[in-house]
């Protein structure tokens, strides 16, 4: 039987660096996605908008959120349908 009471873990260096980076990194992530996936929201014609159910002021109103609020969207409520 080997003795292993010596042996190392390696993990990744966001894992390494402690709870205070790797929070950093990960919010960052998110940060840089939504700038990322706004921006295509803000670049999509009326009628991919209209698949997805979204108006064009919908649209750019997301688009132009900063990218820290990473919340969920507010909607006009006068445009959501009736639950059946």
């Amino acid at each position: 039987m080997r003795d292993i009471s010596n042996a190392t873990i390696a993990f990744p260096i966001t894992q390494r660096r402690g709870r205070g980076a790797t929070g950093f990194l990960a919010a960052l992530e998110l940060a840089l996605r939504a700038i990322a996936t706004r921006r295509q929201l803000a670049e999509m014609t009326p009628r991919l908008l209209s698949d997805i159910g979204v108006t064009r002021a919908e649209a750019l109103r997301e688009a132009s959120r900063p990218p820290w609020d990473l919340g969920p969207p507010t909607r006009d409520p006068s445009r959501r349908r009736p639950w059946p």
